[in-house]
């Protein structure tokens, strides 16, 4: 752009610029006041114009506009964020770790010792009635409403101690790493491999075993636990133990004095484990089952066994009458009295005579075997037939 009009004036302009005493009242020798300011305005112009010129280019801020400072952020957090990813294998909810019973093995003296003295903590009580028993009374099975570990954690019990006992697990996909597909199981009652596929068919092949029997848990204690306390007792992951499933029938609600896991390696585990649970549920335990898991951790190297009898309400009683009494003070012999003659008892009036058997008796039926007295009746005797001798034992009319 070229400023060619008067470049003598601007030039004056600038350097002596005009001066009024009033807007309105200019010098008589002066130009208009609205001439003079477009002249300025012009100039002013001018010079911005001849400064863009002299820099060779448009101004550049180092400062960001609003616009701009939005724009470079919103870029920014969408670059720096992690895009989302599937797996496709869920990770599972928290596993409940295993009992710490679980590492005693059987050289575990110590650990055998421990389980021995928490034995000698347990009441020792006879057995309770089953009545009133029902498995609805310990909750829903598996349920995942219990404050045991492992509750509250989205899956079902059941599952929960698949994923902590069997190796090799494939999970269910959209199950949120819950449902156990398939697995391996080192079977700790019986010592075997197991492995198992879930199915109708196939899932009994291992199953959840309860160490202390919900049955006579209720026999020995449960039955006398509020709802909450059944049913943490139920998910007990200390309680509970994924084995063979045909072994866990035969099983059944046994205690330890009436069973005993196959494996006999397994047996100082399996009775410390019960021990724990029982002390930990205020649950008793009978004579005969304290004596026999006292035997197992005998044999686990625990120091003998100190057998207490159970309590016997008569045993107080017994021990009073054990003592001997006192002898009663001796006195002198009475004089002898003079002797009585002998006098012979009267012979006793002969018993009537039975009418001798005739060997021509016969009694059609066992009722009129026994209307005539003479029931049984033995082969050989009069009236003895073996139509009377149903079972051919030769006794008739039993």
């Amino acid at each position: 752009m070229t400023i060619a009009p008067r470049p003598a004036r601007i030039t004056a302009l600038v350097k002596d610029p005009p001066v009024f005493s009033s807007p309105t009242a200019p010098d008589s020798g002066a130009r208009p006041l609205r001439r003079d300011t477009a002249w300025i305005v012009g100039a002013a112009g001018l010079l911005a114009v001849v400064g863009i010129a002299g820099c060779g280019g448009p101004a550049t801020s180092t400062q960001p506009t609003t616009t701009e400072a939005v724009a470079t952020s919103a870029l920014s957090t969408t670059s720096s964020r992690t895009p989302s990813t599937t797996t496709t294998t869920p990770t599972g909810a928290a596993v409940p770790e295993p009992a710490a019973a679980v590492a005693l093995s059987v050289n575990g003296t110590g650990a055998a010792n421990t389980a021995l003295a928490q034995l000698d903590t347990l009441p020792v009580k006879g057995r309770a009635p089953k009545t009133g028993y029902d498995r609805a009374l310990f909750g829903q099975a598996w349920s995942d409403d219990v404050t045991v570990a492992g509750g509250h954690n989205g899956c079902d019990t059941r599952n929960d101690i698949l994923r902590r006992d069997l190796a090799d697990v494939t999970l269910k996909p959209g199950s949120n790493g819950c449902t156990v597909l398939t697995g391996t199981l080192a079977d700790s009652y019986t010592g075997t491999t197991v492995a198992f596929t879930r199915g109708s068919g196939t899932s009994r092949a291992v199953e959840i075993d309860h160490v202390v029997a919900l049955s006579d848990s209720w026999q020995k204690g449960s039955q006398q636990l509020d709802e909450q306390t059944r049913r943490n007792f139920a998910n007990d992951p200390r309680n509970l133990q994924a084995v063979d499933g045909p072994t866990n029938q035969r099983k059944g609600d046994g205690d330890a004095a009436t069973w005993l896991p196959p494996n006999k390696e397994y047996r100082c585990t399996y009775v410390s484990r019960q021990i724990e649970v029982k002390a930990a549920y205020n649950l008793w335990v009978t004579a005969a089952e304290r004596d026999a898991m006292a035997r197992v951790l005998g044999d686990c190297g625990a120091a003998p066994a100190r057998v207490v009898p159970a309590a016997d309400p008569t045993e107080h009683r017994q021990a009073v009458t054990t003592v001997p009494p006192a002898p009663a003070p001796r006195s002198a012999p009475a004089p002898a009295a003079a002797p009585v003659p002998f006098v012979a008892p009267p012979a006793p009036a002969p018993a009537a005579a039975l009418p001798a058997p005739s060997a021509t008796v016969s009694y059609a039926s066992c009722s009129a075997v026994r209307a005539a007295g003479a029931a049984p009746i033995y082969a050989g005797q009069p009236g003895y037939s073996r139509k009377l001798d149903r079972d051919g034992d030769g006794v008739a009319c039993e």
